[in-house]
């Protein structure tokens, strides 16, 4: 850090300064000026709207010919239907516009585009039928091509994105994204933390300076003036306060002194909180609190996903009920023994519930001691080694998906006592718990099946259920499931 007489700041002794600081081993990155930072958000924010619009444009265009091919084989544009379309495309990028979607910052993670996507693409489309049900269009428009056009633009639109998600992150991570310039100011210790820990500049920021203060009563006073003085020059976006949040004192005196700069003031991140992805300030009455964990879902999301496991469900049994007897009558066919296995395992909020699985074993244990299955295990029967291989055996699971105790995606239940071992030894083990379980899951899609006899192996899996739980959204869920029967780590490890 600089001394303060290298920095065109007032003549404070005491305090260290580091402007503009170059990428070192401690993470700082090269500022860009605040001019620079404000072209490159606009920009991107243009840029972003004017490519959701053209592939809203695009897909409707390839809805329209691949529509009228497949149904009358002929190629053709029908102008009342563009016309809703482009309706669509203006409305969609006009509605993202006016609640900042094009912000770069918004682009650093992929969680809850899907969903915001899914809303406002539903509402657009509401918009447009109405409008064209009051100006008489629909008449002459096709539905047939409109309604392509509606799975075919969101999943164009929902591919978009990812991919230019990923590319501002690629981007973030090798310092080429400022889409927030940052002042720091705590003690050096906390701001060398902050800035190994977290290396801000791979999420977007742009640390354009820092102040170190002094651990003194008496130095501090004239250390923030220091620090506000130097903030006011750099012009920041966010000022982050680096300082023990048991420090109240000091905390008081920065905010006092950044309360007359320019910028929104944040205080930085206590290490509890890395545990915590989605902690946020809760608001009750007159009373603030910082949330640390809740319910993943909300009440309408919660909703959603049981009208999405009941309908899967009970369609999966539908169709695949001749296969479900067929399996049956193998099992009691091949071995001495029920088709049924049920055993008991721990659900939503930790309240036990019996699942059900076809057979695959000769033994059906359920109580204190429960042997994993191991690879060539004994107790696997022929036809239980093609069913777990398969992952055929779990389809009976789908009754208690009808009956609430699981859903369709969600961690995978363990036995009564590995739950009780490992909530004991895995931190965090038991957020498992605050989804139901699923038929698949994150884990499963992964590859991290099988045993699990080693501490990293059930890490590995609980980390991945502990994602999933963060992350989760019906878009999440479809795409497990898609993988649950077409990807080939979904198959690894099957005992």
């Amino acid at each position: 850090m600089l001394r303060p007489a290298d920095y065109p700041a007032p003549e404070i002794r005491g305090a260290r300064v580091r402007k503009s600081p170059t990428r070192d081993r401690r993470g700082w990155s090269e500022a860009m000026p605040r001019r620079n930072t404000a072209l490159l958000r606009a920009s991107f924010s243009i840029m972003a709207g004017t490519l959701d619009f053209a592939v809203i444009v695009c897909t409707a265009i390839a809805a329209e010919n691949l529509y009228h091919s497949w149904v009358y084989g002929w190629n053709g544009l029908n102008a009342p239907n563009l016309q809703l379309c482009f309706f669509v495309a203006v409305l969609f990028v006009v509605s993202n516009a006016a609640r900042n979607e094009y912000a770069i910052a918004n682009y650093l993670g992929l969680p809850g585009h899907g969903w915001r996507f899914f809303a406002l693409w539903n509402v657009v489309f509401l918009c447009t039928l109405t409008l064209g049900f009051l100006a008489k269009t629909t008449g002459e428009s096709s539905r047939g091509a409109f309604v392509l056009f509606y799975f075919v633009g969101f999943a164009a639109l929902c591919a978009e994105r990812t991919l230019l998600v990923r590319l501002v992150r690629w981007s973030a991570h090798k310092g080429a994204v400022a889409a927030r310039r940052v002042f720091l100011v705590g003690f050096e210790r906390d701001v060398e933390n902050f800035s190994r820990r977290y290396q801000p500049w791979t999420c977007g920021m742009h640390v354009v300076g820092a102040v170190a203060l002094r651990d003194s009563d008496s130095a501090i006073e004239d250390d923030l003036a220091l620090a506000a003085a130097s903030a006011r020059m750099l012009r920041p976006d966010d000022i982050f306060i680096l300082a023990p949040w048991s420090r109240t004192e000091v905390i008081d005196s920065c905010v006092t002194a950044f309360l007359r700069v320019p910028a929104s003031i944040h205080l930085g991140p206590e290490r509890v909180l890395d545990r915590f992805v989605n902690a946020k300030i809760n608001k009750i009455g007159t009373i603030s609190s910082l949330s640390l964990a809740g319910h993943p879902l909300n009440t309408a999301e919660i909703v959603a996903k049981r009208l999405f496991d009941i309908a899967g469900a009970a369609a999966a049994l539908f169709i695949l009920s001749p296969l479900l007897l067929l399996i049956a009558a193998a099992i009691k066919l091949d071995s001495p023994g029920p088709a049924l296995f049920f055993q008991r395992r721990y659900g939503f909020n930790r309240e036990p519930f019996r699942i059900v699985k076809f057979r695959s074993m000769t033994t059906m244990e359920d109580g204190r001691r429960v042997a994993q299955a191991t690879a060539h295990d004994q107790r696997v029967t022929r036809v239980g080694r093609f069913m777990r291989r398969c992952n055929i055996d779990e389809l009976p699971q789908l009754f208690n998906v009808l009956r609430g105790e699981m859903s369709l995606v969600g961690p995978r239940p363990h036995a009564l006592i590995h739950d009780q071992q490992f909530e004991g030894k895995i931190a965090l083990y038991a957020r498992r718990h605050n989804v139901k379980p699923g038929i698949t899951g994150w884990a499963q899609v992964n590859g991290l099946r099988g045993g699990i006899d080693a501490p990293e192996k059930i890490s590995q899996r609980v980390e991945h259920d502990l994602y999933y739980i963060d992350n989760c959204s019906l878009l999440f869920d479809a795409w497990i499931l898609f993988l649950t029967v077409f990807s080939k780590k979904a198959y690894r490890n099957a005992w």
